[in-house]
């Protein structure tokens, strides 16, 4: 949600928004929180809120981390000293920012490693680590603790997990360890295999997911909620979401072009600035990447909006007919594609 407002990404229609507990952590830490009795109260956000771990940042972003039964062992950015992020602080920290869901802390390896041991090992640890954060959960009447199903791009792996996470009989499970750049043709069946096995009466989240496509087919698999900074982040380049793919407005094709971004969107951006105003100022200007964003979260609710009406009336298959041919207009149907959706009973249209 960089550079909106809480009203703004109130009126894109968005329900549920996500907190970094690894940012929120140090900065305006846990004691902060809990005198202001939660995120909610801190960002005037009176909708749904969802937490992460914390641990993937932990991880991914620093130059020395080190992962022990008691937790992730990590460098401080700020002043070099050693921390650790164990199971219990990272729910007493998604304790105190008051997050409606939180996530467990797990033991997240890069999806491209190949050595099966480590992800072994990591699959056998995130349910001990299970197991830490359920007890430490203060608020399990308010605070929906999900675990995560690891297990890299092994079967055995990912059954293993699914296997211990779905006997802790938790409110919802999250599909973790994925979209870290693994090939499509081992994506999609390490969610269909997740989907398959997960409780058809509990929400399903997919971690990590945001590009259109993606969200289209793992709706189609079974999966109910998704995070992603792509919309943001690729506002802060310069581009735009739209039916088929996304507008580059950098590109010298847009400086005199009038029209909005989308003539059928009814955000605030569109509505109120052409693309030629917005190649003037993308990438320059701050503001090109806050009337970006606004517009591309707008784009990802209004799908997410139109895939469950089209359930809810019974025509989810046309849909996603209709979706793909537009995406991928005048082009063959990736092979991944395909296969994924032949897999849940969906032909596409020639």
């Amino acid at each position: 949600m960089k550079g909106l407002l809480p009203q703004q990404v109130k009126d894109a229609k968005a329900q549920l928004i996500l907190g970094n507990t690894y940012h929120l952590g140090t900065r305006p830490g846990k004691d902060l929180l809990n005198k202001f009795e939660g995120l909610h109260n801190f960002m005037q956000w009176d909708r749904a809120l969802l937490t992460d771990s914390g641990g993937f940042q932990m991880v991914s972003l620093l130059e020395l981390a080190e992962i022990t039964e008691e937790g992730v062992k990590f460098k401080s950015p700020y002043d070099g000293s050693e921390c650790m992020l164990t199971p219990e602080e990272s729910i007493e920290i998604q304790n105190a920012i008051g997050a409606d869901i939180m996530m467990q802390l797990d033991d997240v390896v890069d999806v491209k490693e190949t050595d099966y041991e480590r992800f072994k090992t990591a699959t056998y640890r995130t349910t001990r680590w299970l197991d830490r954060c359920m007890k430490a959960n203060k608020n399990p009447d308010r605070q929906n603790l999900f675990p995560i199903i690891q297990g890299g791009l092994f079967p055995d792996l990912r059954k293993i997990s699914l296997e211990q996470l779905i006997a802790r009989d938790a409110p919802g499970y999250a599909i973790g360890g994925l979209s870290g750049g693994e090939d499509k043709d081992k994506f999609w069946p390490t969610i269909h295999l997740c989907t398959d096995h997960l409780p058809k009466n509990k929400p399903r989240y997919c971690m990590g997911v945001g590009f259109a496509v993606d969200l289209v087919v793992c709706c189609a698999m079974g999966v109910d909620m998704f995070d992603c900074v792509f919309p943001t982040r690729t506002a802060r380049f310069g581009c735009a979401l739209v039916d088929n793919g996304q507008i580059n407005l950098k590109s010298r094709e847009f400086m005199s072009d009038f029209i909005p971004i989308d003539e059928k969107c009814d955000c605030t951006t569109c509505q109120n600035y052409t693309r030629a105003y917005l190649h003037t100022i993308v990438t320059k200007e701050t503001v090109a990447c806050h009337l970006l964003s606004i517009h591309n979260i707008a784009y990802q609710m209004r799908l997410m909006k139109n895939i469950r009406e089209s359930i809810k009336k019974g025509c989810f298959v046309e849909f996603v007919q209709d979706f793909m041919s537009t995406y991928y207009k005048n082009q063959e149907y990736p092979q991944w594609v395909v296969d994924c959706l032949a897999a849940v009973n969906i032909t596409l249209k020639k």
